[in-house]
């Protein structure tokens, strides 16, 4: 990382709020008429615009903008923490206000189901044309039709609402990963730090906005049940034969009926108050994005853009499914997998199975902010534990406690009469998935930082293919036997996981190995330059300048 102090020819003229790194003088052949055979005029250069910045292929900026990017990283957060609470709090309920044919299930399948299709083709072709930026902002106006939907809960409302919704998900996940790694690497070179530190703490910053959504969703869709006539509803009104059906031994196959009582839709005003108030909050996300956010190419987006320029829509299109031949992409997918299927089953089936079942449609709610709260507070640690203990440490942490909460559902009969045990199981599963949401999306901000957008594309893909697994299997399973699926999942994917950190770790001492050996360093340097995923040279185009 080069750091420069105004370099160059400088300029005279009175100080600007930027310092500007520029070339000595030119040549001018507009002169040529006018001078002598003897001279050779050169005219002064003048200060560069923003646009000659950019086509030059630098981005100067100063170290105080570090600031800015901090400011940047918060907005986003923020925006996706409201846009979430309202998206977050309608889904928890599908699989138990719209359990009726399994309408709930099927509508969560058709956004995961039209999120892998979008994630192939989409996020790289409207990033392209909209920049990162406009590219959210618009991305997150398609939630609005599928909460709006809940007012006519139909096969013919939610399902397409649904599929709106797929499509623009997978465009807004791909700008912000785009978005926060871009930012975090301008942000490690302004402060001469490791870059992957730096991504990592920005996601796990990330992820604890985000998921207090689950604790502002819930809190909301809670206190509305609460006050109605839903609130009335007792699980003690349930035998204990009722009971029994609960848990592990829960199935909704053919998305049948259950004499349940607490499985019975709370009042439409209810469901209408909250729906209501879920809109404003996407309305107030868009906003905050379009207000409070600096487009990305103050960072070097517009040189990244301009290189995709050069290719043609079929290979623009392309680039994601591209990404798919590359052997770390191909070892994630297993855990990508696993990761959507493991946020299925906590928002659908253990909501429903478990929660529902015995406590009731108005206990989800707060069983799922222990669940958000836990998850936003981990997210934040692990970020930053990452620096000092490593990826991999946390990661099988992980994988450890989410195996053995997959045998504790297994084994355990859930009893109105222990409502902390719920609370207990949904907090450590909040550990969990901040484990694979902070640690996996960090690791794919590493490893293809030279592509972000189409390995973020894919790790959208694969995660949602494992939410159209989960939701495709719901109504088709009992409990048991989707834990036994997840757990093959789960052993599966950390397996590949394992495989490409010891590949990262064998490049990583070849590299030192090269580094430190000057023939090994001739050697490397007569054969043909590989591309490294792990390199961006957008990077060398950023000019730091001390102000």
């Amino acid at each position: 990382m080069t750091a420069t102090h105004g370099g160059g020819c400088e300029d005279h003229r009175p100080d600007k709020d930027s310092v500007y790194t520029i070339k000595t003088g030119f040549k001018n052949d507009g002169y040529q008429h006018d001078r002598d055979s003897n001279d050779d005029i050169v005219k002064p250069p003048p200060l560069p615009t923003e646009d000659d910045s950019y086509a030059s292929g630098k981005v100067k900026l100063s170290r105080n903008e570090k600031w800015r990017i901090l400011k940047n990283v918060a907005a986003v957060s923020a925006a996706f923490m409201v846009q979430f609470t309202a998206f977050q709090g309608t889904a928890n309920l599908q699989s138990s206000i719209n359990a009726a044919d399994g309408l709930g299930t099927v509508s969560l399948s058709s956004i995961y189901a039209a999120l892998v299709v979008s994630c192939i083709f989409v996020p790289t072709f409207l990033i392209k044309r909209l920049t990162v930026k406009w590219t959210l902002c618009l991305s997150m106006l398609c939630y609005a039709p599928y909460i709006g939907a809940q007012f006519f809960p139909a096969f013919y409302t939610l399902v397409p609402a649904g599929v709106i919704v797929g499509l623009g998900a997978a465009p807004m996940w791909t700008s912000k990963a785009t978005y926060l790694t871009q930012a975090g690497s301008v942000y490690a070179k302004l402060t001469d730090q490791a870059v992957d530190g730096i991504i990592v703490r920005f996601f796990g910053f990330f992820f604890l906005a985000w998921q207090t959504a689950e604790l502002w969703g819930n809190l909301i869709s809670s206190l509305v049940f609460s006050s109605g006539v839903h609130s009335g509803s007792s699980s003690k009104e349930n035998s204990s034969r009722a009971l029994l059906t609960c848990g592990a031994n829960f199935c909704m196959i053919g998305g049948g009926h259950h004499d349940n009582q607490n499985l019975h839709r709370p009042p439409d005003s209810e469901i209408y108050e909250i729906s209501a108030i879920y809109l404003a909050c996407v309305a107030v996300a868009v906003l905050m994005v379009a207000f409070l956010v600096d487009p990305l190419s103050r960072y070097g987006e517009k040189q990244r853009t301009s290189d995709a320029a050069k290719l043609s829509g079929i290979q623009l299109l392309s680039a994601t499914a591209y990404q798919l031949k590359k052997p770390n992409q191909q070892l994630l997918i297993p855990i990508t997998l696993w990761i959507g299927m493991e946020q299925a089953f906590i928002g659908a089936d253990y909501t429903q199975a478990y929660v529902s079942c015995a406590l009731g449609i108005r206990s989800i709610g707060y069983v799922m902010i222990c669940f958000g709260v836990v998850n936003a507070l981990c997210s934040l640690l692990f970020g930053s534990a990452m620096k000092y203990i490593g990826r991999f440490p946390i990661l099988v942490m992980g994988a450890a406690l989410h195996l053995g909460l997959i045998v504790w559902l297994l084994i355990w009969r859930p009893n109105p009469d222990s409502p902390t045990t719920f609370f207990v199981i949904s907090g450590l599963w909040g550990v969990g998935d901040a484990v694979w949401q902070t640690q996996v999306n960090g690791l794919y901000g590493v490893l293809f930082r030279r592509n972000k957008e189409a390995a973020f594309s894919n790790y959208r893909l694969w995660e949602s293919a494992g939410f159209v697994v989960a939701y495709a299997y719901s109504t088709h399973l009992c409990a048991r036997m989707k834990l036994y699926v997840m757990m093959v999942a789960l052993l599966i994917g950390v397996a590949g996981y394992i495989v490409v950190e010891i590949l990262h770790m064998r490049k990583a001492r070849r590299l030192k190995a090269i580094a430190e050996n000057p023939a090994a360093a001739a050697e490397a340097a007569k054969q043909p330059p590989e591309e490294d995923d792990e390199k961006d040279e957008i990077d060398d185009d950023i000019i730091i300048t001390h102000l």
